[in-house]
């Protein structure tokens, strides 16, 4: 405890001298805004969306976070978004569950990229993990005048209380320090209506619902797309290769599909398995034994004669519950289920939901509030969804719409089973809900947030 407030103190006596030294640059920095995300850039989605539209929208934009996996080329391509590194100082285990991603909580501005700082009239804060990021932003603000607008993913405190439960002192010192916190902001986001209500009630903090949208790339893929990606994955992952070597040695082939090398075109395998994907970060709020159970209970009905398809079953995402799991699907034998839990490159996961036949969501949020980004990411490529059913999920799942409400893992096996009848089945529900999301014309980010958000950063 006194080792976190040692280098909290120290990150905010870091922000003190940039702030003092780059003063003499307010003039320049109107335009600019500081997007601060304790944890890991390239898995965090939303806040590089919001960077990229800053930058679209003419903004100078300093991105602060740790530099652990790989952003999406667009943001790095991007001459108005400078990406600045956070040095992870050292594993405090008393904090360490409070980030989402499980690092620890404590961090520092690497000296030597901090130099090419701006300062800034608004800094947008990712929460959670808002700790101690939202105070060291607040404080920095007080010394120049900037603005502290917080995007309130969903509560850090209730993410902890997964771990050491509700009443941990831990636990009750963090709601008090996001109540204390989210009310030095200036402007709230939130990403449903739910927590807006909630933070209004039980916070009193105003908020703006911002929901999440699919960005432009998350939408179908073609299938030569399709096949590159699947011969890509076979070269790492058995699941993707193909059971058998065409006969015609001009033909390239992989689990669900073959090209023509003379004519280059594509198309699918007679027979091929249905492709099943979730996408997790593989900690205490999603469930995986649901998906195991459900799994096993397919494997029986096609055991049993029942006409269904193989089953390839794709996981994605890093986690601190990502090695137990991957134990778990070890011990199981399926016969015609394929599992494997892979870690895409950012250009690649698009592709692959814009390739599978259904996703799976096992998200069930901390706090009740807030909903997958995930299923949006599904959406976005057209792709129908089983998801576990929590509080607000009625915001973004319409049950028998665009996808199917689940409570339990007999449920979802019940709801496989109906899906994948006699696949691949063009008049079957799966394609129905196919077309369903065809014809919503879904929103996408850019067009939303410059509806919702840049009116409210333009004013702020």
């Amino acid at each position: 405890m006194a080792a976190s407030c040692v280098v909290l103190l120290a990150l905010a006596l870091t922000l003190l001298v940039l702030v003092a030294w780059k003063r003499w640059r307010w003039g320049r920095a109107a335009r600019h805004v500081i997007v601060v995300v304790l944890g890991d850039v390239g898995r965090s989605p939303r806040m590089q969306y919001h960077a990229l539209s800053l930058a679209k929208c003419g903004f100078s934009v300093t991105f602060l976070g740790f530099c652990t996996s790989k952003p999406h080329d667009e943001l790095l391509q991007s001459d108005r978004i400078q990406i600045v590194s956070l040095t992870e100082l050292q594993r405090l285990a008393v904090w360490s569950q409070s980030c989402v991603s499980g690092s620890a909580l404590a961090v520092e501005v690497d000296v030597q990229e901090a130099s090419s700082l701006h300062l800034s009239p608004v800094s947008l804060s990712q929460n959670p993990p808002g700790l101690p990021a939202i105070a060291v932003c607040w404080f920095a603000g007080c010394l120049c005048g900037s603005k502290l607008v917080i995007d309130w993913h969903n509560y850090g405190y209730s993410i902890m209380g997964l771990v050491h439960g509700p009443g941990h002192p831990l636990v009750l010192l963090a709601k008090w320090y996001e109540t204390l916190c989210g009310r030095l902001s200036h402007l709230n986001l939130c990403v449903t209506n739910a927590m807006r209500e909630d933070l209004a009630e039980n916070w009193g903090i105003k908020a703006v619902t911002v929901y999440d949208k699919p960005a432009s790339f998350f939408k179908e893929t073609p299938l030569d797309l399709q096949h590159q990606l699947f011969m890509k994955l076979s070269r790492t992952y058995s699941a993707f290769r193909a059971c058998s070597e065409p006969s015609d040695s001009g033909m390239e082939r992989s689990a669900f599909t073959e090209r023509d090398a003379q004519s280059g075109t594509v198309t699918c395998l007679p027979g091929r398995p249905a492709l099943l994907v979730s996408s997790t970060s593989w900690t205490e709020d999603e469930d995986f034994s649901i998906l195991l159970a459900a799994l096993e209970k397919f494997e029986q009905l096609i055991d049993d004669g029942e006409r269904l398809p193989p089953l390839v079953c794709v996981i994605t995402g890093k986690g601190p519950l990502k090695e137990y799991y991957s134990r778990l699907i070890c011990q199981k034998h399926f016969q015609h289920i394929q599992v494997c839990t892979p870690w895409l490159e950012a250009e690649d996961y698009p592709l692959l939901l814009g390739s599978a036949d259904l996703g799976v969501c096992l998200h069930r949020s901390s706090s009740g509030l807030d909903l997958p980004m995930k299923v949006v990411d599904m959406f976005g490529c057209c792709l129908p969804v089983c998801a576990v059913n929590f509080q607000c999920l009625h915001e973004l799942v319409k049950h028998e719409e665009n996808g199917l409400v689940f409570e339990d893992s007999e449920e979802l096996a019940a709801q496989l089973q109906m899906l994948f009848s006699k696949f691949p089945d063009p008049a079957g529900k799966l394609n129905q809900f196919c077309k369903n999301l065809r014809e919503s014309e879904q929103l996408r980010w850019d067009e939303s947030w410059k509806r919702t958000v840049l009116p409210l950063i333009t004013d702020t």
